[in-house]
């Protein structure tokens, strides 16, 4: 068949808003090549206008204007994809973005450096330089975006081939008033791009390293300006959120419903549903911890058999859209919880519903208030079970913290203040946990019982929006979920 696509996208510049339509481009279906899905090439995965599954390319834009905003004029913010990365040799891993850098261009290819110029209050400059089309490369690697389309689809005001970029970047920050970068403590040696900068590859570098040395005094860190947009998650936000918590908790609850005997069976029966109804695949490695191996937080091995009589453990969720949900559940492997199993459950299932419920703007809490909340009412109920809580017990039987940001990031907005108050559209985790050492301290019939539940969590005004309610935690669902129908499709 020989035709022909048309693709139409808003022109969105820093001179102003979504005014018009840039003269469109034709192009054979033969042709029509990228190094993403967009909703040209995967209709069904993508909605016209999106960039990214859910998320606009005019939310890309004002997310790059309130940056803009924030920063002083004439400055500039600078930012790199992340690298390919390799196991051995030219064997790599799933590509996965730098979620800074996903979060402002939603370009999900290597080798890509963006800058946001900053002109005035009212007008910015976005530059978006990238690996040139190259077929004979792309027949290995897959296809690439192009330097044009850097311009026509992700509205880039400036483009150009990221193997130009020791030309272009020095001229670039040699103009501006103050640089805002992460990169040279973060990425510095890890891939081409951050070879550039390092000035590995001084043949190619054009004198980089030497730019940056210049403007070391002007350079001053982006984190924090990041952090405070990404905190704050938009209603295309929460709806990706939503789909990943929602499809993670009804994978996790139909989990409950299958007899297991070994730790990596339940991993791979995850793993399966979460690559359905269009989500990404696991948003990190699972936790599957059977009997004594829960009060390892970070239990990942996987490889263990599953006793009828214990407990197991799960801590894990898909991504949709770059975005993710974190839920961990417990639950008995024979479907049924002991007495003493019961006992430390329903404690920690009262404190954990107790902490999402303060999880409000109304509440003035912090995530650092919230869990000195949490650890208080979890060890007067330990005591109240018969446990020594002198001195330092608590951390010993519930030793994180009890929540953390999330979003693109299963940690969100690195280096945030968990003392920062509660507001309406900051996505949180709370997940209390015991964790009961075997050892003679603890009363004999808890030692070695571990445990924890965490659900993912919007802030709103007065009530909390739970992104994760399809997970049953209640000990009667749970119980009464065992030999029910599967619904995994």
């Amino acid at each position: 068949m020989n035709c022909s696509f048309r693709i139409l996208r808003p022109v969105l510049r820093s001179r102003g808003r979504c005014a018009s339509l840039r003269r469109p481009l034709s192009v054979s279906a033969a042709e029509l090549r990228f190094g993403q899905p967009l909703h040209e090439t995967h209709p069904h995965l993508l909605k016209p206008g999106e960039i990214t599954p859910g998320i606009t390319a005019q939310e890309y834009y004002d997310r790059r204007a309130k940056l803009a905003k924030a920063l002083p004029t004439g400055s500039i913010a600078v930012l790199a994809a992340s690298d390919v990365k390799y196991r051995s040799g030219a064997v790599f891993y799933k590509f996965h973005q730098d979620p800074d850098f996903l979060y402002l261009t939603g370009f999900n290819e290597p080798d890509a450096l963006a800058i946001i110029e900053k002109i005035d209050d009212d007008e910015h400059n976005f530059h978006l330089y990238v690996r040139p089309k190259d077929a004979k490369l792309e027949q290995w690697e897959g296809s690439r975006s192009g330097v044009q389309a850097a311009e026509d689809v992700f509205n880039a005001d400036t483009t150009g081939d990221i193997n130009n970029l020791p030309r272009i970047l020095p001229e670039v920050l040699k103009r501006a008033e103050q640089v805002y970068t992460d990169l040279p403590n973060s990425r510095i040696n890890r891939n081409l791009l951050s070879r550039y900068l390092s000035g590995a590859e001084p043949s190619r570098t054009g004198g980089i390293v030497t730019v940056f040395r210049e403007s070391e005094k002007k350079i001053k860190p982006l984190r924090s300006y990041l952090n405070e947009l990404r905190v704050i998650k938009s209603e295309a936000e929460l709806k990706n959120m939503r789909k990943a918590g929602q499809h993670s908790g009804r994978a996790i609850t139909d989990a409950m419903r299958q007899t297991w005997t070994a730790e990596k069976d339940l991993d791979s029966f995850l793993d399966y549903w979460f690559k359905q109804d269009g989500c990404d695949g696991p948003a990190y490695v699972p936790v599957v911890a059977g009997g004594i191996n829960a009060n390892t937080i970070h239990y990942v091995t996987n490889d263990m058999p599953l006793k009828p009589d214990e407990l197991v453990l799960v801590d894990a969720g898909a991504e949709y859209g770059g975005y993710i949900t974190d839920i961990s559940r417990t639950w008995p492997v024979n479907g049924k919880f002991s007495p003493a199993q019961k006992d430390l459950y329903q404690l920690l299932l009262n404190v954990q519903r107790s902490c999402v419920s303060l999880c409000t703007v109304s509440s003035q809490l912090t995530l650092d208030r919230l869990h000195r909340i949490a650890s208080r009412t979890l060890a007067d109920g330990l005591k109240d079970l018969g446990f020594d809580m002198s001195n330092d017990a608590i951390e010993k039987i519930f030793p994180h913290h009890v929540g953390h940001y999330v979003g693109l990031d299963v940690h969100d907005s690195p280096g945030l203040t968990r003392g920062k108050a509660f507001e309406k559209g900051m996505c949180v985790t709370v997940e209390p946990g015991i964790y009961v050492p075997d050892d003679e301290r603890w009363p004999a019939w808890a030692r070695g019982i571990g445990m924890r539940i965490e659900d993912s969590v919007c802030v709103d005004a007065d009530s909390p929006y739970i992104l994760t309610t399809e997970a049953v935690k209640e000990i009667d669902d749970i119980e009464a979920l065992k030999g029910t129908e599967s619904r995994l499709h």
